[in-house]
């Protein structure tokens, strides 16, 4: 699976590798899977467990400040933001899922320039269902900006399986496509697909997603780049994608392929008028017929004078001359 740090800070997420900054502004410090021993390198804590387990993990609080400082240690169900980015329940929303199953001290003091290594116990439910369950645990410092209380947290993701039959599951639902135009005949326009995807299995899901556009019976197609997400168990989202170089001439179908554990495909087809094209054809057309409307009068003008010369002339040769 891919490995992920997170960051939890108010409502932002930042990535550990620098420490964090927080309301006071002079502690910075990050948060790692650890041993006894200290920071072990792992980016989060992943396990597999059997219902009824009891495991000790260990969390690593390392204060880059000048000064000692207290933080809060907490424990919350895992969820991914509208971005698809992980992040964990603020600390005045109960957890129900796996943020329960994990106990940790409530707080810890690092001195100065010190790393604090904490030991914190999982613990599965004997009726806990099987798949996957996450979690996230954190060091947060509270302080103040202006009359707003902050909560700045940095932790790191808790990756929690129940041991049993592992079941993934997509859907993808709700798929539209619009075409959008381009008014230069000479150049194809775009199509923006809009669906829903949900992850209706057990496990968590790493998906690619990749939209295709064809046209002129399919004689010419255009697909958007390969895009990387994560689904969670029950997570969903609406996706939005655009395919450009997509021409607009009839019927455009555009196919949602998704790629994980449990692939899913979509397809859905969209009836477009090429107005510019036959904008084009028409004036073109016009000005065909404006040239020969043109040529036919001129012809008829120059055959009005040939006559009326010929009819001069022959007036001219059978005039009588004078007595």
């Amino acid at each position: 699976m891919r490995r992920v740090a997170v960051v939890f800070a108010a409502l932002a997420l930042v990535v550990p590798a620098t420490p964090a900054e927080a309301a006071p502004a002079t502690v910075t410090w990050t948060v790692q899977p650890a041993t006894a021993a200290g920071p072990d390198g792992r980016r989060w804590v992943e396990r597999t467990l059997d219902p009824g387990t009891v495991v000790t993990e260990h969390l690593a609080v390392r204060n880059f400040s000048e000064t000692p400082a207290s933080f809060t240690l907490t424990a919350a169900d895992g969820y991914l933001t509208g971005k698809g980015r992980f992040n964990m329940l603020p600390s005045d929303q109960e957890s129900v899922g796996a943020g329960t199953w994990i106990a940790v001290r409530e707080s810890v003091t690092v001195a100065a320039g010190s790393t604090a290594v904490v030991p914190f116990t999982i613990t599965v439910p004997a009726n806990a269902t099987p798949g996957d369950h996450p979690a996230g645990i954190a060091a947060s410092v509270a302080g103040r900006q202006g009359s707003v209380r902050v909560e700045s947290r940095v932790g790191f993701r808790v990756l929690l399986r129940a041991a049993g039959e592992v079941a993934p599951g997509l859907t993808l639902s709700d798929v539209s496509a619009v075409h959008e135009r381009s008014w230069n005949p000479f150049t194809p326009g775009a199509v923006t697909v809009t669906y829903q995807v949900a992850n209706t299995g057990n496990v968590r899901l790493d998906v690619e997603e990749k939209v295709r556009s064809s046209s002129l019976l399919g004689l010419a197609s255009a697909s958007s780049g390969v895009v990387a997400s994560e689904l969670l168990p029950d997570g969903h989202r609406t996706v939005s994608a655009r395919v450009d170089g997509v021409w607009g001439l009839g019927p455009v179908t555009t196919t949602v392929d998704l790629t994980s554990a449990a692939p899913a495909t979509a397809t859905v087809t969209t009836w477009t008028v090429p107005w510019p094209q036959l904008l084009l054809v028409a004036a073109v057309a016009a000005l065909l017929a404006g040239s020969r409307a043109l040529r036919r009068h001129r012809r008829q003008r120059l055959r009005d004078l040939l006559a009326q010369a010929r009819l001069e002339g022959a007036l001219s040769g059978t005039r009588l001359p004078p007595a």
